[in-house]
């Protein structure tokens, strides 16, 4: 198989994202006529006028599909388009509707599959933001202090790893291990990505392209994303009864540190482990401001603050919950 004969199959999951679903599918549609392959927009149900931006597309491009995902989430998203369409695909490559990409991307991706042998092609996930809160919380997920050195959070030079941010996949593999579970709403990737390497595929991190990733603009919004990502966690963990990693099991600590400090009242000691958590992550935020002459990542503490109560919470949340009354997650 060559990079002239590999088709693919671009899909993107997609829920109100008139903002950008446009300027994307125009970046997209000259990669899908030159790799041979077709985008599918799987739509959640969206109300604010993304799908008559993609019907207009489609009534121009008949490689551009709309497809109705009832389930609303990505996991179910990649599977249906796969199903329906990935038969004589030979690639599937996941694309976020809120996310940055080079104009070679997935030029760039299918060169690398053919040139390892890989399975999966993941790849480095940047995050960059332009409002105060977005640029503070980019400085946090950009940082070891933030994402415990997660491989897909820092640049790579190429390498075969466990997991990583989801950009390519065979789809003879994905089908083959199931494709994604549906019952995971957050963390779906890592779940998958567990089965792959279970079933003897390989993951290869690449060196030679990015995407971009736009945070969320308040951390309200930031707090909920982790307490899903961690909810997520705890799901994987229990399904296949594995042992989160150290980088995972220390932000576990966040939640009974800070309900512990509820007894300082009781005794002031009991307050000293929450201070020195606060510290350790205000500091980071001031220093790392400093570093770089920003004021407006003077937040990055705050921020990676919330990401860490938010993913414990929601991984404790999870695990303590009986089986019968446990959501998807």
């Amino acid at each position: 198989m060559t990079e002239a004969t590999a088709s693919i199959l671009i899909v993107i999951p997609c829920l109100d994202e008139a903002s950008h679903i446009g300027g994307l599918l125009d970046q997209l549609r000259p990669v899908a006529a030159r790799l041979g392959g077709r985008i599918v927009v799987a739509d959640g149900g969206s109300t604010d006028g993304t799908q008559g931006i993609v019907e207009n597309i489609v009534a121009k491009d008949p490689r551009v599909i709309l497809l109705a995902n009832p389930k609303r989430i990505q996991s179910a998203a990649i599977n249906l388009a796969v199903a329906t369409l990935g038969d004589g695909a030979d690639y599937l490559i996941r694309i976020d509707a809120h996310g940055g990409y080079p104009d070679d991307y997935c030029d760039r991706l299918v060169e690398e599959a053919l040139a390892t042998g890989a399975d999966s092609v993941a790849v480095s996930m940047l995050t960059s933001g332009t409002s105060a809160v977005q640029k503070a919380v980019a400085a946090a997920q950009n940082s070891k202090l933030g994402t415990g050195g997660s491989k897909h959070r820092h640049m790579s030079e190429g390498e075969w790893v466990d997991h990583g941010h989801h950009a390519l996949m065979r789809i003879a593999a994905f089908k083959d291990v199931g494709g994604y579970d549906e019952s995971f709403s957050h963390n779906e990737d890592a779940e998958l990505d567990y089965r792959l390497r279970r079933a003897g595929y390989r993951i290869w991190m690449s060196g030679r392209t990015q995407m971009v990733y736009y945070p969320r603009s308040t951390l309200k919004s930031l707090f909920f994303q982790y307490l899903g990502y961690g909810r997520g966690r705890a799901r994987n963990v229990l399904k296949h009864r594995m042992a989160p990693k150290v980088r995972q099991m220390i932000p576990l600590l966040v939640a009974p540190v800070v309900l512990l400090a509820l007894f300082s009242l009781v005794h002031w000691l009991a307050a000293v482990p929450f201070l020195l958590w606060a510290a350790v992550c205000l500091g980071y935020g001031v220093a790392t401001a400093i570093r770089q002459r920003n004021a407006s990542i003077a937040l990055a503490g705050i921020s990676a603050m919330v990401m860490h109560f938010g993913w414990s919470i929601g991984f404790w949340q999870h695990l303590l919950t009986p089986r019968s009354q446990r959501k998807v997650a």
